[in-house]
């Protein structure tokens, strides 16, 4: 992708994320996106066949960088000298929720909500499967990935519904003793 299309499609996420700041998913119009960013509808359409594909990519491009192998250093956080264990992988997702809260926040608390989690759970499933041989738990592998995926995904839910008043290391510990994960 070039730096012009880059550009773009940044300007259609930044759209986006500001019309969900005041709109639910439902009633965002792929017109308001277009006139939000300042562009013709058929770039918008070169771009994103539909608004839920929109909605698809940011969260890719969030996850994607979220559940990365790798840690780097950041502005808000920096775990790139620790080891990549399951409480700094879980905690390093949290302050990437935070750091994007206005936009998790808009996804979660409208109709677009279930179809976030459902990316989410997808990319929670593939990360806790690598922990599965740390269990210590008499039950089959799928019931405890199944069990493990829901209640992190309902942690995050349960900390954006109390407005993160946690820190990520405070709800990580709790998530960690109430799941005896680690």
């Amino acid at each position: 992708m070039d730096r012009r299309q880059q550009k773009t499609r940044d300007a259609i996420f930044k759209a986006f994320s500001t019309l969900l700041e005041t709109k639910r998913y439902g009633n965002i119009t792929v017109q308001e996106i277009i006139d939000e960013a300042n562009i013709g509808r058929s770039t918008f359409y070169a771009h994103f066949d539909t608004k839920d594909e929109l909605l698809r990519t940011m969260c890719t491009d969030i996850f994607s960088h979220v559940f990365s192998d790798e840690l780097m250093s950041e502005k808000t956080h920096d775990f790139s000298g620790n080891n990549n264990g399951l409480e700094t992988k879980l905690t390093h997702i949290l302050y990437h929720l935070k750091d994007s809260e206005k936009n998790i926040v808009g996804i979660l608390s409208c109709d677009s909500g279930e179809l976030f989690m459902k990316y989410f759970k997808g990319y929670l499933t593939e990360m806790f499967s690598k922990y599965l041989n740390e269990t210590k738990v008499n039950a089959p592998a799928d019931f405890v990935l199944n069990h493990l995926v829901g209640s992190f995904a309902e942690t995050v839910r349960w900390w954006i519904d109390n407005r993160m008043k946690y820190t990520p290391e405070e709800t990580i510990r709790y998530y960690i003793e109430v799941t005896h994960i680690a």
